[in-house]
């Protein structure tokens, strides 16, 4: 099935990446984590905390125009063009503690480095909205070729992003995700339990206002 976006632009699904990048990586992947993707994984964690009542966050449905249907039988139908209607925001939001949530889903298998190429510029221009309404915006990011996981709250994908708008470097450090991120330690069920960390973020952003108040 074709899939293009507003502008026309053929889209070339991100989960082709993915499974790509887990093949290359697979031997240094645990039994249990075996062929799953980030998407797996946070979807896996969500289903978690919402059987607890922990938390209420779902992956955002995508609005799709079909264009062109093939009707290979009565019985059956294939689509063989389609278009987004508008663009994508983030993959998921939801609510925890009070607090709207509101991220997105990266996967690299750079050791360096995180490339800004895989977040647009619609994306961040979202994530500053929700910021700006004192929800809680970030991305959460695997490195495959380490298997860590990191919280990168929008601020620190702010300057990124100002930097390179600047002439400066196209990617965020590995350095600088370890030393201005949030890791997220992995477990047995869910592997990624993230809400910790995001309560960790919440609390350095208001102790920080604070500060700045007084």
């Amino acid at each position: 099935m074709t899939i293009r976006y507003p502008n026309g632009k053929l889209y070339t699904p991100h989960t082709s990446v993915q499974k790509t990048e887990k093949k290359s990586k697979s031997k240094d992947l645990s039994f249990s984590n075996r062929g799953k993707t980030l998407e797996d994984e946070i979807n896996e964690a969500n289903d978690y905390y919402i059987k607890r009542r922990l938390a209420i966050i779902h992956k955002k449905p995508v609005p799709v125009q079909i264009v062109k249907v093939e009707y290979p039988s009565r019985s059956a139908a294939v689509i063989r063009e389609a278009y987004f209607r508008t663009p994508s925001t983030t993959d998921y939001n939801g609510v925890w503690n009070g607090h709207y949530i509101d991220f997105d889903a990266k996967e690299t298998a750079s050791k360096t480095s995180f490339p800004l190429k895989n977040i647009h510029e619609h994306q961040m221009t979202h994530m500053q909205q929700v910021t700006e309404q004192n929800g809680v915006a970030f991305i959460i990011v695997r490195f495959s070729a380490f298997e860590r996981y990191f919280i990168v709250p929008y601020e620190v994908l702010q300057k990124a992003w100002q930097a390179m708008e600047n002439g400066n470097r196209k990617s965020i450090p590995f350095s600088t995700i370890v030393d201005e991120a949030y890791e997220i330690p992995t477990s047995y069920y869910p592997r990624i339990d993230y809400l910790p960390i995001i309560q960790q973020l919440i609390d350095e952003k208001c102790c920080g206002f604070e500060s700045e108040e007084k």
